[in-house]
């Protein structure tokens, strides 16, 4: 039997296959969790004016985890709005 590196992929095939984690069932709802945030993320940045940031999440897809950040830390999505305080003159 030629080795995967000569043309046989049928042993890699094979291993793919029989994985329980590899299928459907992972890579779907993945997608979808993947979708999800980086087009919310885009919206932000498109919305912010920001486009180096929507171009690195146009082109840089890391499973939602550096879109997470971004709206948490750099757009502050998910906190409540403060109240806008003035200072009164005396």
């Amino acid at each position: 039997m030629t080795p995967w590196y000569l043309g046989n992929s049928f042993q890699v095939r094979h291993m793919w296959e029989d994985s329980w984690w590899f299928g459907p069932g992972v890579i779907v709802p993945l997608a979808l969790w993947s979708a999800v945030w980086t087009g919310l993320a885009l919206w932000h940045a498109a919305k912010r004016q920001e486009k180096g940031w929507f171009i690195f999440f146009l082109l840089v897809h890391t499973a939602g985890i550096l879109e997470i950040m971004y709206l948490v830390f750099v757009v502050q999505a998910f906190t409540s709005p403060k109240k806008l305080t003035t200072k009164r003159r005396k």
